[in-house]
């Protein structure tokens, strides 16, 4: 089984079929160099963790249209062999870092979300993690390239996963306001495709820098109509 420091490093229900090789795109930046001191490498979950920020900032910037392992391993302040070893190849770079990004975003999102004191706060919280905090919100940027990319059964097996984890999220916060009486006895699956959707869109208008998100606050915008949906009958 893949480890943080071997193998495909993607958790076990991200991993595609058996038989699939996944395939993905990269991208290109100049990097100021930091300095590499060979004998302090990092290792282990430190490592990995600084190469994934480190190449998340790198494609943000950049894009996916010539991307070096070089770049990243200077943005990391690590040497290219130890970028190649967390790595493998170049091809999967941009699923890797995604999963790897999402992983991080859903553990911090769990962690608020287990001090939430009601679904309505974690409705809250959902909303504020899924959207980008502003136009250049580095996570946001790393799907649009991602998605940009044509993906083998493998590629489309990962991100399937990826997009449900967002899905399965909001449907349990749902389910669970419903049975306490605090939200309305909505459809889940039919809610949740609806409220993903505008979410994701409102997502793109914010990146895109659309002006009617300068003096309005998207997060205040999509939580209000959330629950003036999910508002159980007969309550103001």
């Amino acid at each position: 089984m893949p480890t943080s420091e071997t193998g495909s490093g993607l958790p076990d229900r991200l991993l595609p079929p058996e038989g699939a090789i996944g395939s993905a795109g990269a991208a290109s930046r100049s990097v100021a160099p930091a300095p590499v001191d060979r004998k302090r490498q990092p290792s282990g979950d430190e490592a990995r963790g600084r190469a994934m920020r480190a190449a998340i900032s790198v494609i943000a910037e950049k894009g996916t249209a010539a991307l070096r392992m070089s770049d990243i391993a200077a943005r990391a302040g690590m040497s290219t062999g130890h970028i190649l070893y967390h790595f493998g190849k170049k091809d999967r770079l941009l699923l890797e870092v995604l999963a790897w990004s999402q992983e991080d975003l859903w553990t911090r999102f769990q962690q608020a979300a287990d001090q939430a004191a009601s679904p309505v706060e974690k409705l809250d919280l959902f909303v504020r993690f899924y959207l980008p905090r502003h136009r250049s919100d580095e996570r946001y940027a790393l799907w649009t390239q991602v998605l940009a990319q044509r993906h083998d059964e493998a590629g489309r097996h990962i991100l399937t996963a990826l997009l449900d984890g967002w899905d399965e999220r909001l449907e349990a916060i749902l389910r669970e306001g419903r049975d306490l009486g605090q939200f309305a006895d909505v459809d889940l699956n039919e809610f949740t495709i609806r409220a993903v959707a505008m979410l994701s869109g409102i997502s793109e208008d914010v990146m895109f820098g659309r002006s009617r998100w300068q003096h309005t606050s998207a997060h205040a915008f999509a939580l209000s109509a959330l629950e003036r949906e999910l508002r159980p009958t007969g309550q103001a």
